[in-house]
């Protein structure tokens, strides 16, 4: 017998979402993590200034000219990704748009990741034009940051079953995540102090924040260490009961154990611009691990715990 189900429609998964979506997804999520791999080369390299004008390279020229030499054809490579990164977006709002009926949360989920990526062009824009201000940096990283967290946070829901979310997770495992939560971002928050008071600033004579960056540095160590406690707390509870954020805090937790030696390195050693941009990713992906933790300890209330869902990057 011939199936009269449509293209579109064989290409859904149980979670309601199609091929094409979840492609997108992850190219969303891909191009955000690496755009901050971009900017953290443009601030490591002394290129932050490598276009000195905005949306413009230079005035008078869109791209970079001769003169500008390897400094500007960093941070015009920078700027590129954007491009991309918001046709990325928007291919995602559109796909769910197509699907907000039936996926009402996803569709918000695309309104916020192209809202902060829409946000984050404004402020680049004023990052430049104040002359790197590293303040206005620091909220620029943060930014890009959070918009990491939303595209990770969006691309695993595209993989679950649609529908009113219940408590996954005894109580205390939640706020146990939550508080996770708040200790980590008060360690990116004076880790971002801390790179705002060194030495790599994005240009030789840009003045850096005011800040003693070797007392940063020891402050930021200490809700690190928190965090990696925390962390291991939320691991061991979750293990020992099976509960569904497990494996997501598993990878947390070998993400801190890849950045906290990085970040011990770098203090040590004169922050090397190589381990600095290491640690400056690996925050992103320390941020997309959480907030995703953090999500499952919800699931879709019509979905049994050992079954329901699709396979997934979990």
């Amino acid at each position: 017998m011939t199936s009269t189900r449509s293209p579109q429609a064989l290409d859904r998964s149980p979670s309601g979402t199609s091929r094409a979506l979840r492609i997108w997804a992850w190219i969303s999520f891909v191009l955000n993590v690496l755009i901050i791999a971009t900017g953290g080369t443009v601030r490591l390299t002394g290129s932050g200034l490598g276009c000195s004008d905005w949306p413009v390279c230079t005035p008078g020229s869109l791209v970079p000219t001769p003169e500008l030499g390897i400094h500007g054809l960093i941070e015009f490579g920078n700027r590129t990704i954007s491009g991309p990164l918001l046709i990325a977006a928007l291919a995602v709002l559109v796909l769910s748009w197509m699907i907000r009926r039936e996926r009402r949360d996803l569709l918000v989920l695309s309104i916020v990741v192209l809202a902060l990526v829409a946000a984050q062009a404004l402020i680049g824009a004023f990052v430049v034009w104040l002359h790197l201000d590293a303040n206005v940096v620091g909220v620029h990283y943060i930014i890009s940051l959070l918009i990491v967290a939303a595209a990770a946070v969006y691309l695993v829901r595209t993989y679950e079953a649609p529908g009113l979310r219940e408590l996954a997770v005894p109580r205390g495992f939640q706020i146990l995540a939550h508080a996770t939560s708040f200790v980590v971002a008060v360690t990116i928050v004076v880790g971002v102090l801390t790179t705002g008071a060194g030495p790599h600033s994005g240009d030789a004579n840009i003045q850096r924040d005011g800040f003693d960056a070797s007392v940063l540095e020891h402050v930021h160590a200490v809700p690190g260490y928190v965090s990696l406690a925390l962390v291991i707390a939320l691991v061991v509870w979750a293990a020992r009961r099976r509960l569904r954020p497990l494996r997501w805090s598993l990878a947390l937790l070998i993400a801190l154990l890849v950045q906290i030696p990085v970040g011990l390195y770098q203090a040590r050693n004169g922050l090397p611009p190589f381990a600095v941009g290491v640690h400056m990713v690996f925050a992103s992906l320390v941020t997309a691990a959480l907030a995703v933790a953090v999500m499952r300890t919800k699931r879709p209330a019509a979905v049994q715990p050992a079954a329901g869902e699709v396979s997934s990057p979990r």
